[in-house]
């Protein structure tokens, strides 16, 4: 068959759905072949939308999400989203075209070396220079991507080579198991968490996978443990759980660190150092047991005693079995450090302040959200909020990015949560500068006929450098812009508008849009003089002192 058959045929083999993408001319031979086959195109506005739908599929099953680009600039816009999803961990092959290699009639026009370009920010990198080679590749490419830790591949197809007459046929895909933890370290993990007097339970971004949402959930269940997450480990174990304290959402210094500092023992699941530090250890304090898919990289702010190294949910799962019952630990402290949180959390989040404050509005979008309901958060101030502020009920219903924390990714990342669940109410909150950066893709989000609301909170700035600007003592300078009417702006794509003309229209807005069918986008004028007054001056007095 032609190569371009054999390229699809290969993807199809392996489960791919959906390609999202912005083709060129050196993909037209692979755009025939998607004609006809039962894999979906989804054309986008920008190929960075496309990484980002891609990527974000891939999060969301564990299987490769699939992007499309053409050579040179086509190539160079796929670059954030690749990064995005490699430091993400997300599971993601992007496709790129070229020039013919074996005669080129265009000297270098176009051309830049895409997979030097590439080798930075993807796990796995390579071009194609026959067809035959496509079956052995595209099954490597995705094996790659998708074991732990998972990231970006790149392919890049030819345009001659995806003409070619190919001889051979898709790979087969063969299961691999993940290798298990040593039974003696898991012995030495029991008998440090036995001793310890106050330990507690760290779930970061890798615990974030189906098995290893229910081992953990029954080893807090069976051993009344204590538990914290990271902002990419929120929802592993659902957030109204009593045993829950909250999300590490700064680095040091918030309420939750109390407790993080009295814990003698911190059991961390799947902290991935891509994100901030949860919690820095130092001589003498903690000790910290490292579980994961691979050892700890260590430096001198993490050093864990001891590391069980494999397969998260078969170490978890060994771990709670040999942990069954109650040990004789004192949880008393962790428990008024939780009243203390909650306390905290509720403060003015029934506030009616207008424009609206990021308490209540967290509230309310939390209140208007079904319990399978999924958010995505572009990045922004109000990302530390919803980290803090919004309790996750189940996995994967709070999408963040707190590893590249790339602006632009809000919008595109809700739009595939609603392709991959279509069934479950879907929500993009974005600030009015991550918006703009990929608002095009409401044309995408129209055409496709998704039910999706996004909520443009606008401050007409990019408010958490101007937040930082201030805290370091600069003049206000650079960072205020001017923004479009947004209500015109959705109604030029075909989507509803909706402007907040007071703080009390917000609960029925957000149920209204929620409820509706089509694309609705509700701007929401923000006042974000709380930052200071909560995330700077209340932790800095902790004005309840445990």
């Amino acid at each position: 068959m032609k190569a371009s058959d054999l390229f699809v045929r290969s993807l199809e083999q392996e489960g791919v759905e959906y390609i999202f993408g912005v083709p060129g001319e050196e993909n037209l031979d692979l755009l025939e072949s998607l004609r006809t086959s039962k894999i979906k195109l989804i054309l986008t506005r920008h190929e960075q939308g496309a990484g980002f739908m891609a990527a974000t599929c891939g999060r969301l099953t564990g299987k490769v999400g699939v992007c499309l680009a053409t050579l040179g600039p086509g190539a160079t816009n796929l670059v954030t989203a690749g990064a995005y999803a490699q430091l993400g961990a997300m599971p993601m092959l992007m496709i790129s075209g070229q020039k013919p290699i074996l005669k080129s009639k265009q000297g270098r026009f176009q051309i830049i070396d895409v997979i030097e370009m590439m080798k930075p920010i993807t796990k796995f990198t390579k071009q194609i220079v026959h067809g035959n080679s496509i079956p052995v590749l595209v099954r490597e490419a995705v094996r790659v991507a998708e074991e732990e830790r998972p990231g970006a591949v790149h392919l890049e197809l030819p345009e001659d080579i995806a003409a070619e007459e190919c001889t051979t046929s898709p790979y087969p895909v063969m299961q691999a198991r993940r290798a298990q933890s040593d039974e003696a370290v898991i012995h030495q993990a029991v008998a440090m968490i036995r001793a310890a007097k106050m330990p507690l339970l760290l779930i970061g971004a890798g615990a974030n996978r189906n098995r290893t949402c229910k081992a953990l959930r029954q080893l807090v269940d069976n051993t009344g443990m204590y538990f914290f997450n990271t902002q990419m480990g929120k929802g592993v174990i659902d957030e109204r759980h009593p045993q829950f304290l909250g999300t590490a959402a700064l680095s040091a210094h918030d309420y939750l660190h109390y407790a993080i500092d009295r814990a003698d023992l911190i059991i961390n699941v799947g902290h991935d150092v891509i994100e901030k530090p949860p919690f820095f250890m130092e001589e003498g304090g903690s000790k910290v047991i490292h579980i994961n898919y691979f050892s700890a990289k260590v430096d001198e702010v993490y050093f864990p005693q001891v590391e069980v190294v494999g397969d998260i949910a078969g170490s978890v799962e060994r771990l709670g079995t040999q942990l069954k019952t109650m040990q004789q630990w004192d949880f008393d402290y962790f428990e008024r450090v939780k009243k203390e949180i909650e306390l905290h959390v509720e403060e003015r989040s029934k506030d009616a302040h207008y424009p609206i404050i990021p308490q209540h509005l967290v509230a309310q979008v939390r209140n208007a959200m079904p319990d399978d309901g999924i958010i995505t958060l572009d990045n922004g101030i109000y990302k530390i909020w919803f980290a803090r502020n919004y309790k996750a009920y189940s996995t994967n219903t709070v999408l963040l990015d707190n590893a590249l924390a790339t602006m632009g990714a809000g919008l595109p990342s809700a739009m595939a949560a609603k392709i991959v669940h279509p069934d479950k109410k879907v929500m993009a909150v974005c600030g009015d500068g991550g918006f703009m950066m990929n608002s095009q893709e409401m044309e995408t989000a129209v055409r496709l006929k998704l039910d999706l609301v996004v909520l443009i909170l606008r401050d007409n700035a990019y408010g958490m450098i101007k937040w930082k600007q201030a805290g370091m003592g600069f003049k206000d300078f650079g960072l205020d812009y001017g923004n479009p009417d947004f209500v015109k702006y959705a109604q030029a794509y075909g989507a509803e508008g909706h402007r907040l003309e007071s703080t009390d229209q917000l609960a029925g807005c957000l149920k209204k849009c929620l409820e509706a069918p089509g694309v609705h986008l509700v701007e929401v004028p923000v006042d974000y003089s709380e930052n200071e007054r909560v995330l700077i001056e209340e932790l800095k007095s902790k004005t309840r002192i445990l």
